[in-house]
């Protein structure tokens, strides 16, 4: 992975996190794993992790821990109205984005 993809994949990772649990709450390792399966955003425990709990601590994620059948206590994330409202924008900006690259890059094409 080339450095300028290593940074594109950096300024991605919240609004991927957040995509992620916009449907359902999830806990932390079942996010990296619905991750793992998307090709280019196989984002790594130690990128998510700390996305989750700066997340969290801006309002955007709320918290519920839960006792799991094997292992330590899982904590489930999920969107506060918030964090709804803030994926909304991102959604916005990255179509956006994504448009005028995809229509400048046809011109280089041609």
């Amino acid at each position: 992975m080339g450095p300028w993809e290593t940074q594109l994949r950096k300024g991605l990772v919240e609004l991927a996190v957040m995509a992620t649990i916009a449907g359902e709450e999830a806990y932390g390792y079942a996010i990296v794993e619905r991750l793992h399966g998307l090709k280019g955003l196989e984002f790594t425990e130690s990128t998510v992790y700390p996305v989750l709990a700066r997340l969290a601590r801006e309002g955007f994620l709320a918290i519920r821990a839960e006792r799991s059948p094997a292992g330590p206590t899982r904590r489930y994330y999920r969107l506060t109205d918030q964090g709804k409202r803030r994926l909304e924008e991102m959604e916005r900006s990255w179509r956006t984005v994504a448009g005028s690259l995809s229509a400048l890059l046809e011109g280089v094409r041609k």
